[in-house]
């Protein structure tokens, strides 16, 4: 399998796994919504950069690779690095709270961050 074969197959995996995130959206089942949504982020942006032959690296938040190949992306998806790093960075905290809460803001675990 070549790498553009693998990045296709992850930009499928990740079209399935955000209407899973869609289906729990539905049922207010807010931390699998979370954490669904992170995982498709994830592995969308890890396709993208397989997609250019760049190896992804194993951690949650790949926005620092797509800075560091910006240079290997098509003009339009190079310019959208700024706000994609940003996502892919962001549901880190959305998904700790989801998971385990935040006593501090009285939000119990399985509440939306921004509830």
């Amino acid at each position: 399998m070549t790498q553009r074969d693998w990045a296709l197959q992850d930009f499928r995996r990740a079209e399935l796994i955000l209407a899973e995130a869609q289906a729990y959206f539905q049922k207010g089942a807010w931390n699998l919504v979370v954490r669904r949504s992170q995982e498709a982020v994830e592995l969308a942006l890890k396709a993208a950069l397989r997609f250019v032959g760049v190896d992804p690296p194993r951690v949650h938040d790949v926005g620092p690779s797509l800075r560091e190949f910006a240079s290997k992306f098509p003009r339009d998806f190079a310019t959208a690095i700024p706000r994609l790093a940003s996502i892919s960075r962001a549901p880190r905290n959305e998904r700790e709270t989801s998971l385990h809460g935040d006593p501090g803001a009285g939000l119990p675990a399985g509440t939306p961050a921004t509830a």
